[in-house]
């Protein structure tokens, strides 16, 4: 089996347009959310968000008449960032068997706002895969190409299939990248479904009310060992295992005892040959919804015992929202700098530490600490968990 390695990341986010921005403002503790300006709000739980207040350019390599809603345009500055990161030259070195796996959970949903949702059936294949069109198109790819839309655990799972394709020799370069837009039609219908803060984003605190959403896209690039090697890359991290589970439990509501998590982190675990006693930080789905915070917090207990007390268990949530379908694959990139560093991002917005929310959740401040292999964990509406581990090279 071939070693999956990262060798290039990119994002556009809430806390910033590129990684090291992105990493300057995560790790100083700023906040990225912020007063929705681009749609009209009246009506929905909260006027606050993680929106980008300046829509990125189109890369040269991208067609014009497809990267033109925000949610493409994210999308395609993220996977530039991740290309050229890993010293790959978009107008060469992609133009062949090089695969792709996008992730979304509302993949074209932007423009429903301009042209009205009956025009268009919501979770249409149409909106799905213009993201996917236009970089297989733009860049050439000829590899297996897919797009997951599995709710809020779809970047994480995006970024486990493309290591899996990698290390299984289906493809020695493969580009794993999430993104999303906001828009009124996705913010209504979550506000609907009351999953939204009633004032900010509050991980494993006991007065937190929901999530923050937010807008944007991350992208890494995975490359067989033998293949980075080849061409002088250099690695940022290994993908060591994944694992993908589904509660079979409720469409909205999470298995409070937690048990689907549970079996996503154990499984994580043994696909990647790592003992519990191993990990040393976890980037948590930490949603700050009411009950979610505390199942995940139990589930991570019942795999790791006691080292789960000893480890920071941190949310970045609190500081650039939920990027929903870029949310794992935001995460990820989170946990890659963690390792870098040596230090656990802080949880924004945990004040008043929740009784049930018991670990050390690193609040408002970030901090040193030795860290060589990570767990992260996404979970999202219809029951769906992924977890990744990594670990440094």
């Amino acid at each position: 089996m071939a070693r999956s390695l990262v060798t290039g990341m990119g994002c556009v986010t809430p806390l910033g347009m590129s990684v090291p921005e992105f990493e300057t403002r995560l790790f100083a503790g700023e906040c990225g959310l912020s007063a929705v300006q681009r749609f009209p709000t009246e009506g929905l739980r909260n006027p606050l968000a993680g929106e980008i207040k300046v829509i990125p350019p189109s890369p040269a390599w991208a067609p014009t008449a497809e990267a033109d809603t925000p949610d493409l345009r994210f999308l395609a500055a993220a996977v530039d960032e991740a290309v050229r990161a890993a010293g790959l030259d978009p107008a060469s070195d992609l133009a062949r068997d090089v695969a792709c796996v996008l992730s979304t959970n509302f993949g074209g949903a932007a423009m429903l706002d301009a042209i009205g949702p009956s025009d268009v059936p919501p979770l249409s294949p149409l909106l799905f895969d213009t993201g996917l069109r236009m970089l297989v198109d733009g860049l050439g790819l000829r590899g297996r190409a897919l797009v997951l839309s599995i709710s809020c655990a779809s970047g994480t799972s995006a970024i486990g299939l493309a290591a899996e394709w990698v290390r299984s020799g289906r493809a020695e370069v493969a580009i794993a990248a999430g993104y999303d837009a906001l828009s009124l039609y996705v913010l209504a219908g979550l506000s609907i479904l009351r999953t939204i803060s009633t004032d900010t984003c509050r991980p494993f605190d006991r007065a937190r009310s929901g999530t923050i959403f937010s807008e944007g896209a991350a992208a890494v690039i995975v490359e067989s060992h033998d293949h980075a090697a080849a061409r002088g890359a250099e690695a940022r991290a290994a993908v060591l295992g994944h694992a993908d589970t589904n509660n079979a439990y409720h469409l909205t509501a999470p298995d409070k005892n937690g048990e689907g998590i549970r079996l996503a982190v154990e499984r994580a675990l043994a696909n990647a040959g790592v003992r519990p006693d191993e990990i040393d930080y976890i980037n948590a789905h930490g949603t700050a919804t009411l009950y979610h915070d505390a199942t995940e917090v139990r589930a991570i207990k019942k795999v790791l015992g006691g080292r789960a007390r000893e480890i920071p268990v941190t949310s970045i949530k609190g500081a650039c929202g939920h990027m929903m379908g870029a949310a794992g694959a935001i995460e990820f990139i989170a946990s890659v700098l963690a390792i870098e560093r040596g230090e656990a991002p802080p949880t924004l917005g945990l004040t008043d530490p929740d009784p049930e929310c018991d670990l050390d959740h690193v609040p408002l401040t970030a901090r040193r600490a030795p860290i060589s292999t990570v767990l992260t964990n996404s979970a999202g509406i219809g029951g769906g968990n992924a977890s990744l581990v990594l670990r440094g090279v």
